[in-house]
This record gives C-alpha cells, structure tokens and sequence, in this order.
C-alpha cells in the first residue's frame, strides 16, 4: 500500500479549518416546551424571541390556568420549563410529581379592574368605591374559580368577605381560563377583573387600575426545570434569561414586577 504523507503546513492549515467550524457552527438547536400560567404568558412571549435568536433553540409556550397546569403535571405532562406559583410548586413536590432545583422567582403581579376601551372609568381607588362599582355593574367577567384559576378563587372569597357574594352571583361571566377583558370587547361584560397582565394583554380593553391595596392579593410566579427534562440544558438557559435583568422593562410593560427578595 503506498504511504501518502501530508506536509506539516497542510497540516496545520486543515486543524485551523477544523477549529473555525466547530467554533463556527452552532451545537443542536433544542425545541423547548414551556408551560406556564397564562399570567405569566405576555411576559414570555415578549422574551422567548430574542432567546431564539442568540440560541437558535425553538421554545413552544403552552399555557392555562395555575390549577390547569399543575393537574396537566399530575396527568403526565412533561414540559422543559414549568411556570407556577410557589404554593403550586410545593403541593407538586410534595406529591413526588415534580423533583429539581428549586423553583427561580420570575415575577409578581396583582389584581386588577378592565373597562371596555372608551366606556367611563370607575371609582375604585377605596374600598368603598370598588364594592360600589361591582355593585353597579351591568356583568362582570373574571376567571371562573372551578378552573384553578388564582384570581377566581380569590375574587369569589373576596365577595363573600365584602357580604355582595349573592349580589354578584347573577351577573358573573366566569370564564374557564383565558382572557376575563375579551369579554367587554364581545360586549358580555362591562368590568372585568383579572391579574393586570392578563388584563393588559387585550385589545381593546382598558385597565383602570388594581384593585385597592387592602384587599389585593399579589401571586408570584416562579419557573422551574423538572428532573429529567427532555431538554434540560437548553431549559436552564431559558429560565437565566426569564429571571434576567433584561426581563425588568418587559415585566413593566406586561403589568407585572419584579418578584422582589
């Protein structure tokens, strides 16, 4: 067999080809599942792209109530990426559904009060003034509670301790997950109550502002990578980037904030 030799230079020239491609060439794009409130959905969808393009990952956002999300766990759902609230997270650790780190805080957000884009604006800067809006009210949409959804569950406790729970029952639009303010622009309801970014997240509606201060109820929203997520590695990256400072302004711009220390 004739021995071929290949001079050094050639050599050299070939091994600094080999090290510009492999500096050159990305490693595998990932295609991330995320699932998520939908709270928390603006603010990821606003995020997510960039990610993307300095990754050349892919990400699929997924999203629905927090009762919704954590049962899609219990029913076998395997996402990369899981945004929850804390107290979601520990019934799910607790009932071995979900192992890894612990969950990284992403955001808080309260609830607030949507008109139609257009139609007056209601008084609900005191106590007194937010009972008599909902009182006045024509229909009010919010999330229906059975849902597992944060706001609902909460909102309809919150009518019971204001003593306007039978007052409300009749002109409640609940809907089963989803957007509460899609429901002035169809014209079914003239307020809507939900958490501020989801409120913000449709056109057409108007936010008046939060509901007041003493009977609010802030949710946090944290993220987590489960213990043998398909694509783990890219996940991670995913969560550094939603729990980022570059993620303080698109926070502000969704109606949220940051979850604090």
């Amino acid at each position: 067999m004739r021995r071929v030799t290949i001079p050094t230079r050639s050599l050299c020239r070939l091994g600094a080809v080999c090290l510009v491609l492999a500096l050159v060439v990305p490693a595998r794009a990932a295609e991330i599942t995320l699932l998520t409130t939908g709270a928390y959905k603006p603010v990821a969808a606003a995020l997510v792209p960039d990610f993307e393009r300095r990754t050349g990952h892919t990400v699929t956002i997924r999203n629905d109530t927090a009762g919704a999300v954590a049962q899609a766990i219990r029913d076998g759902a395997r996402p990369d990426l899981v945004v929850l609230t804390p107290s979601g997270f520990e019934a799910l650790i607790r009932e071995q559904r979900l192992a890894g780190g612990p969950p990284a805080p992403l955001a808080k957000v309260g609830i607030g009060v949507a008109v139609r884009d257009g139609a007056p604006l209601p008084d609900i800067a005191t106590l007194p003034g937010f009972r008599e809006a909902l009182l006045r009210a024509r229909a009010v949409a919010m999330v229906d509670p059975a849902s597992g959804g944060s706001s609902g569950i909460y909102l309809a406790q919150l009518f019971a301790r204001l003593g306007i729970a039978d007052a409300m029952k009749g002109k409640l639009v609940l809907v089963h997950g989803g957007l509460a303010a899609a429901r002035l622009v169809t014209g079914e309801a003239d307020l809507a109550l939900q958490q501020t970014s989801e409120l913000m997240a449709v056109a057409g509606a108007r936010l008046v502002g939060p509901i007041p201060a003493e009977v609010q109820n802030d949710t946090v929203y944290a993220g987590m990578v489960p213990a043998g997520a398909a694509e783990g590695e890219a996940a991670s990256a995913l969560l550094r980037d939603l729990a980022g400072p570059q993620a303080a302004p698109v926070l502000a711009e969704k109606g949220m904030v940051p979850p604090g220390p």
